[in-house]
Parts: structure tokens; sequence; C-alpha cells
């Protein structure tokens, strides 16, 4: 079962949050609060689904989620997969949300999927360098320049003044900053580059030129799996519903468009 979070930003501390855990099981899309709903006054619950602890259960998949996916029928669907790396069999909804992270220019928030060991007991990760749209023109040319299977490597910027566990991505020879990890995962790479350095690899997936730019630069990091690494486990990732049957046990609900 594939488990994707819902990040919100605060907008007065700028921290972010998981606020809602969605998964699909037997045809079924559900969705909760976490308890990093509860931590700042400013969060305001999305739309119809008003009641933090209920669990909203619908056959397809909630507006919420539904509005950050393109439209099949769009003429640039074919190439939107392509710039994804996903065959048209794989293109799952909460496969292409975990990929695309769910980005909208009309908000702020963020889809991350909860990290999952490979067939090969590994970590591997899929995601998008940050950050391109600030880079010098130097850095651009540089990564329109970089090849399928290309070593990259993580710097850690504990400077940075927006966010102390900021990672950056830069070649080799040339040395340059070609962005940034997402968020989402810094904080679990940092705890693998301590603990099993010589196990990470990070290494260009695609080159996507003609791409928006946010689609630009895919990338795969792969490192042993940790013991005991569990990610997303800390209390901020809790349900704040009791309700932890199965969804294929209940009767679909659906739901107000939110």
């Amino acid at each position: 079962m594939k488990v994707l979070y819902l990040a919100w930003p605060d907008p007065e501390s700028r921290q972010w949050y998981p606020v809602g855990k969605l998964t699909s099981e037997a045809g079924i899309y559900r969705f909760v609060y976490t308890k990093g709903a509860t931590i700042s006054n400013n969060f305001i619950p999305f739309g119809s689904m008003r009641d933090l602890h209920e669990v909203y259960r619908s056959p397809d998949l909630l507006p919420l989620f539904a509005n950050r996916l393109i439209s099949k029928k769009r003429p640039e669907y074919r190439d939107f997969l392509r710039w994804l790396d996903l065959r048209e069999d794989e293109a799952d909804p909460l496969v292409v949300l975990a990929r695309t992270e769910g980005v909208r220019e009309t908000d702020s928030l963020t889809v991350f999927p909860c990290p999952e060991r490979d067939l090969d007991g590994k970590y591997v990760v899929h995601f998008f360098s940050h950050g391109l749209r600030y880079l010098p023109s130097e850095a651009r040319i540089r990564i329109s320049k970089l090849h399928s299977g290309e070593r990259l490597y993580l710097m850690p910027d504990p400077q940075n003044p927006h966010d102390g566990y900021a990672i950056a991505l830069r070649t080799d020879d040339p040395a340059t900053i070609v962005g940034y990890c997402p968020r989402y995962i810094s904080r679990d790479f940092l705890e693998i580059l301590e603990n099993s350095p010589d196990s990470v690899e990070v290494c260009v997936k695609r080159v996507n030129a003609e791409a928006p730019i946010q689609l630009r630069l895919l990338c795969t990091l792969m490192a042993d799996w940790l013991e005991n690494f569990k990610p997303c486990s800390s209390d901020i990732y809790t349900e704040l519903s009791h309700d932890k049957e199965s969804t294929s046990a209940h009767t679909p609900l659906n739901i107000y468009p939110v």
C-alpha cells in the first residue's frame, strides 16, 4: 500500500509540517489528518474536510489531489510521463503525485511519499532537483549537459538561512551546484550519510531540456537501508483519526469536493 503525505508550510514560521496522509487500498482512497496539522494555529482544514479527526474515503481520488494531476487528454501527457520516466502502465495517480510532489502554482502544498525498501532491501528514491530557478546561468548550462547515469554528490548546507537541513547537489568535474534535495527527504539523506556514507550513490536519471524547470533534472539516490531505520515515524506523522482498519472493511464514502 503506497503512502503519501501532504506537507503544508506555515506562512509565519516558514516551517513545513506533514498535515495529512493519503493511501489507496482495494480501489478506495483514504485521507486523514496527522498531528502535524495541530502544531500551528495558522493551519486551516481543506475545503469540506473540516473535521481533523474524521476519515475521508472515496472510490475517486479526492479533488484536493486530483487537481494536482495533468489530464490524460492533454496533448503533452505523453511528454509529461517521459519527463517523469514512467510508462503509461506505471502512471498510477499516487505514483505520479509522488514523483511530481503535486506542485501547483495556486498554493504551496507538497505531496511526498513515505520511503519504502526496494526488492533488494535498499533505500531508493527518485526526486527532481529543487531550486533550479535560483541558480546562475552557468549552472543551468551545466545541467543541460548532464547525461543519464552521471554521478552527483551530496553537499550538506547547515548554514543555509532558510533550512538548516538543506543538501545541495553538485557535479564532479567541474564541480557545480545543480540544485538541492527536496526538504521532505533531506533529513533521511543526512542520517544515511552519517551512518552509511559509502553506500550512498546519487545519479542523474533524466535531463528534460524542454520541460518546466521544476521537472528539469530527475535524480535517483540509492543507499543501504539502515538497521532500525523508520522513515515518517515521528509523532507529527501520527494519524489524528483512531480508525486504523483496512479501507476494504468499510463501505466507500463519497466526500464533497474540496
